[in-house]
């Protein structure tokens, strides 16, 4: 059981692809298994349309997603797609303070935010908020922003000058919303190092984003609504099990969602409610390979990684061998 692969990256992260393929020549795996295919959007098309595809898989925004399923479509291919996300990170009242707070700053800050599954909307019981945010900002701004590797830098540059700008004007456009924009660039006195005036020499060119916390928010302001994509989080209060639950669940998107909560009962409700994909319970983002993943809505279609990946990538086909003779009504 085995399929030939075609790895088409996106053309502003092509050299881990290519190291990759290499490692895998390294290792033994025969030539012509796994390409790679370089180049911008036309390619992907050209392949996702082509006859010899039998299979497309793709990871990106819901937008090219389904451009992607239409060219597929053409010739009714198989298709997974895993695309993105504005994930909910609910803490409950009960919740273990500082866990909580790790798991928003994984959900967050990890990979710059240049995670789909990132939880973005974090919901915070009114009870907690102010402890939440007192120690988040205490922790963030701690972080080192830096070269990416450099083994003591916590927050790297965003892939493209494109990206970042795109970044920052969700946050510009939030604080022109009434929203309170927390950029932990400008917040703290001393973030080792990570302050803009202060980079030098191969760093002061840098796509670089400070984390940046939004606050007073509405569930209607366009940072509550869409992915952002990168180190931005915005905090939303609440007060009941139900409210938060069908504010959670008010997206087009349904990837993943983390719950922090001691009652294991309220866990068990508020998982089956969540329309995601994956529910966390008192972690984040954590993706085993033994475990399905994919999302609901607009974040997908089909599954990757667990048993359920295999259906995704075969085809059942079925053979009846027949050694005796025919049993026939037709004499």
């Amino acid at each position: 059981m085995g399929n030939g692969m075609v790895f088409k990256p996106s053309e502003e992260t092509p050299l881990t692809a290519l190291a990759f393929a290499e490692v895998l020549i390294e290792a033994g795996v025969p030539p012509g298994v796994f390409n790679v295919v370089l180049g911008e959007g036309d390619v992907g098309a050209a392949l996702c349309s082509h006859r010899d595809v039998h299979k497309v898989s793709f990871t990106g925004s819901a937008a090219t997603g389904r451009k992607v399923a239409e060219a597929a479509g053409l010739n009714l291919k198989k298709v997974t797609l895993e695309m993105g996300g504005k994930s909910p990170l609910i803490v409950f009242e009960d919740a273990d303070l500082e866990n909580a707070v790790s798991a928003a700053m994984i959900g967050n800050w990890y990979s710059c935010g240049e995670v789909c599954s990132n939880g973005t909307r974090v919901f915070v019981h009114k009870k907690m908020k102010e402890q939440f945010l007192e120690s988040l900002l205490a922790r963030t701004s701690m972080l080192r922003i830096g070269d990416p590797l450099d083994m003591e830098t916590h927050i790297g540059p965003l892939v493209s000058a494109a990206h970042r700008d795109k970044v920052t004007g969700f946050v510009e456009r939030a604080a022109s919303d009434g929203a309170e924009v927390v950029s932990c660039d400008n917040h703290a006195e001393y973030l080792r190092g990570i302050k803009s005036s202060e980079r030098k020499g191969h760093l002061a060119g840098g796509f670089f984003v400070s984390p940046t916390i939004i606050t007073g928010a509405s569930d209607d302001m366009e940072i509550a609504k869409e992915e952002v994509f990168g180190p931005v989080m915005t905090i939303l209060e609440f007060e009941s099990t139900d409210e938060v639950i069908s504010r959670a669940n008010a997206t087009p998107y349904g990837l993943a969602a983390g719950i922090f909560t001691n009652d294991l009962r309220r866990a068990h409700r508020a998982s089956a409610a969540l329309d995601a994909g994956t529910v966390w319970v008192n972690n984040y983002n954590l993706t085993p390979v033994e475990v399905p993943w994919g999302g609901f809505k607009a974040s997908g279609i089909g599954f990757e990684n667990g048993p359920e990946a295999m259906m995704q990538w075969t085809r059942p086909k079925t053979v009846y061998i027949e050694m005796g003779d025919v049993d026939s009504p037709y004499n």
